[in-house]
This record gives structure tokens, C-alpha cells and sequence, in this order.
């Protein structure tokens, strides 16, 4: 095992048990750590574009995300998802004439200046859109798939990529990435699902049949890995190998995040449609 394996493994363990803490403690405790996280992952989404030479709007974004949380953690779920909408709405106004009305208006800033939005702010709120309709079981596995869908995606497509990768899957945006770890990465999100359904079990009966999970498993794994590529794509447009360096090993807070965030939307509407 390389020095570099072995710092990835011991960081992921370290981070599986911060998750695992923080979905076990709920509340406030969740949603402090998970705002501190989302957070970090925006800004470090608009460093790179700034790297990249653009100008981004980064504040409308910020005030979105700092109106939403509360909403979205007192309110009713009709209420909050309306007052999304209207705030996103606001926001893209807001930038749209930030930008329009510069001495210099490129409409790379502004489509710069919204992908955070949709591809952090949103996913973020969503997560406690989930936090907040969990008084039952259903919905507590369903907050444990947002995470273990895609991290085990992860994973499988990295090993099964390193063992047996030989198509590239698109090297224009991701070299590394192979056909051979994004099927894997499937299976492993697929039956990540089915075992989250399976603990489900041991708590109650009272659970939808086990084909939900078996579709979230796999749409979430499908989903999971665009969102890598979508956080692939930003860092090859931006220069850069990582988003940053707070976890050994893994990069920056959007590393890790990129499939979770489009995993999470993704179980949100789920349970929303259930």
C-alpha cells in the first residue's frame, strides 16, 4: 500500500465517522456541521472560478443560502420550498444585474456566478429539507442513502477503476475516470442502498418495498457520479487538481461533496414524490 492509499483511507475513515456522528446526534448538531460544510464548499467553488480568471457575483448566493436555512429548518415544507424558489429567483435577478451593468458584462461571469447556486446552495438546503421531515425511520434512511449512495459510488468506482479500468469513461474532462469503475460505482451505490433498506428492517417493518431503495441505489449512483464529473469539469476549467487541501488525500470540502450534492436533490424530490 502507498504512503498516498494509505492517507486517502485513514482520512476517509476519519470523515465516515464525523458523518456518522453528525446523522446520529440530528438536529443541530447536523445541521451546524453540514451549513459549516456547504459553506466551505461555496467558496471554495467560487475561488476557482475567480482562479480561472472570471469575476464572479459571489454575495446574492451567500444571502440565498443564509435566508434559506431557517426557513427551511421552522417553517412548513410548502412555505419554505416557495420561498426558495422566490429567493433563487432574486438571486438570479441580482446577478443578472450585477453583471449586465459592469463596465466590462461577460455572460461567462454570470453563468459562473449562478452555477453555485443550483449546484451548492440548493443541494445544501434540500439536505435539511430532509433533516426536517425525519420523525420517522423512512425518513432517517433516507438522509443515510443521500450520503452512503454516493461515498460507496465513490469508492467503487475508484477500485473497481484501479483493478480493472481500461475504457475511459471521459478523458476530455476526467483522464482517470474508466467505463469499467463507473459500472462498478453503480453496483456498489445499488447495493449500498439495498443494505441501508436491510438495517431499515431491523427497526421496522412499516418500510416501502424494497424496489424504492433498489432505484435510489441506482439513479443515485448514475446521478452521483454526473455530479463528480459536473466538479471535474469546474477543476479542469479552472487549472486546478483539487478544489483544496483540508483533507489529506482527498482535496478540498467540494471533493468530497460534488456527488452528494446531486445525490441529495435527488432524495429530496424522492421522498417528496414517495
Amino acid at each position: 500500500m502507498t504512503k498516498n492509499m494509505a492517507t486517502r483511507i485513514l482520512t476517509g475513515v476519519g470523515l465516515i465517522g464525523v458523518v456518522a456522528f453528525a446523522l446520529y446526534m440530528g438536529g443541530w448538531v447536523f445541521s451546524v456541521l453540514w451549513v459549516a460544510a456547504v459553506s466551505f464548499a461555496m467558496a471554495e467553488v467560487f475561488h476557482a472560478f475567480a482562479q480561472a480568471g472570471h469575476r464572479p457575483v459571489a454575495w446574492p448566493s451567500w444571502v440565498c443560502l443564509i435566508i434559506s436555512i431557517p426557513s427551511f429548518m421552522l417553517l412548513t415544507e410548502a412555505t419554505s420550498l416557495v420561498l426558495l424558489v422566490v429567493t433563487m429567483f432574486l438571486t438570479f435577478l441580482v446577478v443578472a444585474f450585477v453583471v449586465m451593468f459592469r463596465r466590462d458584462p461577460k455572460l461567462v461571469d454570470m453563468l459562473v456566478s449562478l452555477l453555485p447556486l443550483f449546484s451548492v446552495v440548493l443541494p445544501g438546503i434540500c439536505m435539511l429539507g430532509l433533516l426536517r421531515t425525519t420523525p420517522n425511520i423512512k425518513q432517517n434512511l433516507l438522509m443515510t442513502a443521500a450520503f452512503i449512495i454516493p461515498v460507496l459510488g465513490d469508492a467503487g468506482a475508484y477500485f473497481v477503476g484501479v483493478k480493472l479500468g481500461s475504457v475511459k469513461l471521459n478523458p476530455a474532462i476526467s483522464p482517470k475516470k474508466t467505463l469499467e469503475g463507473a459500472v462498478g460505482g453503480l453496483v456498489c451505490s445499488t447495493l449500498g442502498a439495498m443494505a441501508v433498506y436491510l438495517v431499515g428492517l431491523s427497526f421496522s417493518s412499516d418500510l416501502p418495498p424494497w424496489w424504492h431503495f433498489a432505484l435510489l441505489g441506482f439513479f443515485g449512483g448514475v446521478i452521483g457520479q454526473l455530479g463528480d464529473l459536473f466538479a471535474s469539469m469546474i477543476k479542469r476549467h479552472s487549472n486546478i487538481k483539487d478544489f483544496g487541501h483540508v483533507f489529506p488525500g482527498h482535496g478540498g470540502m467540494m471533493d468530497r461533496l460534488d456527488s452528494i450534492f446531486f445525490v441529495t436533490v435527488f432524495v429530496y424530490l424522492y421522498q417528496v414524490a414517495w
